[in-house]
Order: C-alpha cells, then sequence, then structure tokens
C-alpha cells in the first residue's frame, strides 16, 4: 500500500528539534493536535500569523523551508522569502543553511562529553582537563544555531555547565579571577538560551567569589541576591538552597563578617534538615552535607573558635568519602591552621605534610593556597625542626615544579 502522502519538511524539522509526536509540538505552541496533523499533511494550510511566527521560532527555519506554500499571490519565490524573514524579524536566511539543521540526537550526544567532564574534574588535573572544556565549549557554540526547540535548549543547558566548569577551574584551580568571570558570563548566556533559572542561581553564586576574594562585600552580597532570585524562578532543591547559604558564608567570612557567616550556616544545616520534595540536579555534584560541615569548620577557623572548628574538621575527615580528594586537601590545611592558630607547631606541620600528600595525588591550586596560609601562620617558629622539614617539602624540586607549571 502507497504512504499516504505528507509534508515531510515539517515533520524532519519537529523531530529534529526534539518534539517526538505532533502532540509534543501542539502542546509547545498551544494548539490542539489536529492542527499540527493538518500542517503534516500533503496540502498544509498556511499558518495564522501569530502560529506562523510561533513555529518558525521554535524550529529555526522559515515557513517555506518548513514545506507550507503562501497563498494567492504571495507564491513567488522572492514573496515567500521576504515574508519567511519577516515572520521571525530578521534577514532572510539561504534556504540552503536549512541543511545543517542537527538531529535531535546532538543534544543526548553533547550532554554526554559534558557529563563525562563533570565526572573527570575530580580526578584530571585542571591544566590538562580546561583545554578539552573549553575546546568541548566551543562545538556547542557552532551547535547552537543549528539547533531548535527542545534540542536547542538541551545544547544550551549543557553549554551552560561546560562554561561553568571552565570558569571553576579558571577560579579554583588555576587562580584567575578576571578569565573566569568572563567565562562565567558566557554560562550565564547560554542558561539564559536554555532557560535553565537553577543552572542560572548556581552559576550567579559562582561568580559572588569573584568579589568576594577581593574583599568587595557588596558587589558579592549583590550577586547572591540575585543568584537567590533564579534559584526562587525554579523548583529548588533543599540541597541547593543550603549551597547558596554556604556560599554566602564563605563570602562573608573573606569580608571578615564570620559571625554572619556562621548565621548563614546554622540556616544552611536547618535547611538540609527540613529537606525538599525537589531532586537535586545532576550538576549539583560539588555541595553534600559533609561539604557544608568542610564550609563551617573554614568558619570556625576565622572566627577563632579553635576547639568547634577542630572537632568540626575531623568530623568532617571521619566522614568524608575516598573519591574527595581536592576537598581533603583543604580540610588538611584547615586543621593545620587550627593548629598553628592554637600554639602547636608540630601538629599544624603534620597535616601540612598530608595535605601536600594530597596534592601529589590531585592538584588543587585552593588547598595549595591553604597550606601556603599556615606556612606564613608558622613564621615565629621557623627555626623549629618540624617547619624546616615542612619547608624542605614545601619548597622540594618536585612540589615547585609542579605547583609553577600549574
Amino acid at each position: 500500500m502507497t504512504p499516504k502522502a505528507s509534508n515531510t519538511r515539517l515533520k524532519a524539522a519537529r523531530l529534529a528539534a526534539g518534539y517526538n509526536s505532533q502532540q509534543a509540538l501542539a502542546t509547545a505552541l498551544g494548539v490542539g493536535v489536529r492542527q499540527v496533523r493538518r500542517w503534516e499533511s500533503e496540502n498544509p494550510p498556511w499558518p495564522h500569523p501569530e502560529l506562523g511566527e510561533a513555529l518558525t521560532r521554535i524550529l529555526g527555519q522559515g515557513l517555506d523551508a518548513l514545506g507550507f506554500t503562501p497563498p494567492g499571490g504571495r507564491d513567488r519565490p522572492e514573496a515567500r522569502r521576504r515574508l519567511a524573514g519577516a515572520t521571525v524579524g530578521l534577514a532572510a536566511v539561504p534556504s540552503q543553511a536549512t541543511a545543517t539543521m542537527q538531529p535531535a540526537s546532538v543534544a543526548t550526544d553533547f550532554e554526554a562529553v559534558t557529563r563525562s567532564h563533570r565526572r573527570l574534574y575530580w580526578s584530571v588535573a585542571p591544566a590538562t582537563l580546561h583545554p578539552a572544556a573549553i575546546a568541548h565549549a566551543t562545538l556547542g557554540c557552532a551547535l547552537l544555531p543549528e539547533t531548535a526547540g527542545q534540542t536547542r535548549r538541551a545544547v544550551a543547558a549543557a553549554l551552560a555547565e561546560t562554561w561553568l566548569l571552565a570558569g571553576r577551574i579558571e577560579f579554583f584551580d588555576l587562580c584567575e579571577p578576571e578569565r573566569a568571570s568572563n567565562t562565567l558570563l558566557r554560562a550565564l548566556q547560554a542558561a539564559g538560551e536554555a532557560d535553565a533559572p537553577l543552572l542560572g542561581s548556581a552559576i550567579l553564586a559562582h561568580t559572588a567569589f569573584i568579589p568576594a576574594w577581593a574583599g568587595r562585600r557588596d558587589d558579592a552580597a549583590e550577586r547572591m541576591v540575585a543568584a537567590r532570585t533564579y534559584a526562587r524562578r525554579g523548583a529548588p532543591s533543599a540541597e541547593l538552597l543550603a549551597w547558596l547559604d554556604a556560599v554566602e558564608a564563605e563570602c562573608e567570612t573573606r569580608c571578615g563578617n564570620s559571625n554572619t557567616a556562621l548565621h548563614l550556616i546554622g540556616h544552611a544545616e536547618d535547611v538540609l534538615a527540613a529537606g525538599s520534595e525537589h531532586a537535586s540536579p545532576d550538576w549539583l555534584d560539588w555541595f553534600s552535607p559533609v561539604r557544608l560541615a568542610a564550609f563551617k569548620g573554614n568558619t570556625q577557623l576565622k572566627a577563632g573558635h579553635l576547639p568547634q572548628a577542630r572537632t568540626t574538621l575531623l568530623g568532617v575527615l571521619a566522614e568524608m568519602p575516598v573519591a574527595e580528594n581536592k576537598q581533603r586537601t583543604v580540610v588538611y590545611g584547615d586543621l593545620a591552621a587550627v593548629e598553628a592558630a592554637s600554639g602547636n607547631p608540630d601538629g599544624a606541620c603534620k597535616y601540612a605534610l598530608r595535605a601536600l600528600d594530597q596534592l601529589e595525588v590531585t592538584w588543587y591550586a585552593t588547598g595549595m593556597d591553604r597550606v601556603r596560609e599556615v606556612r606564613r601562620a608558622l613564621a615565629p617558629h621557623q627555626n623549629e625542626q618540624c617547619v624546616r622539614d615542612l619547608d624542605d617539602r614545601l619548597y622540594g624540586w618536585s612540589t615547585t615544579v609542579s605547583a609553577l607549571a600549574r
């Protein structure tokens, strides 16, 4: 039996945009499925202006490329091109551009690489992973104009996550805040293309670290207000909301407001205890109750609550998963700082050496910063043997070359 003729152009564009059924496209347009069925028939009726504009916006192609023939006197090629351009409010795009539209599967494939990079961050050297993340983001920027509808949103979300990963590496691992600022802006733009408010919230919160590290509290606070605003637009999990508290707490700690930071951490603990009906997004892999406790221990240290900080940080070490190599370095550094502040250079050097051991396995610039802060705090004890041993290790050939190379 001969298959019934249909508007194959519209169907192909619908599938490429990620609408796997006529009902899915109808829902996106706010029309009945019967309307979409008519458009995909052998002689599709010319859409009403509002629906025509919505079709071209969602599917990323002009009406003529979607298989529609203008009625009456509008059937000349130049008129069709003019109509297609007017519909989307842009200059007409050559019809051969439709050959570059990617299939819906491109989103799944692009997302798979993004997920792999997310996992690799915890073990691969940042200087090695960063170029791969940037190259992947470049690919995403090239793919985005060749996608539409749900496919475009999925690619944009994965692109935003990739830029976020690159920005995290630049700030936390490579210590390049200016570069990180530009990269995070690209991440926010991609999140806007994806209409992903929770991802936007995470990106904005990361941008707050940059002024906070420079002591600009007002700028950091303003960015945190924006981050919380974006979170309210989505369905935030308890973990995401608690992480926002933890970020703001670290910003306040950096700006010398330890008591405010401890209050925020207490609120984060309450949020986690209360829970939420919403699940955390997959990309929120940098936060957990143990990570919150690590934030708390550092804040207690900065507030001068040394016994409490020691207890909190030892508890973090006991509960930290084996794979948390980067965070373990930071905790060792904070424990070393606790002992240095307590007048115990032997204990401080013991934990600092453990941090250096961990840094040889997984480099983390933030962890090395903690060790260097401890060494500066040990200046009054620099003639003691334990400090000299730490210096031998801190400024050994391999450690020095490794730090400069990274």
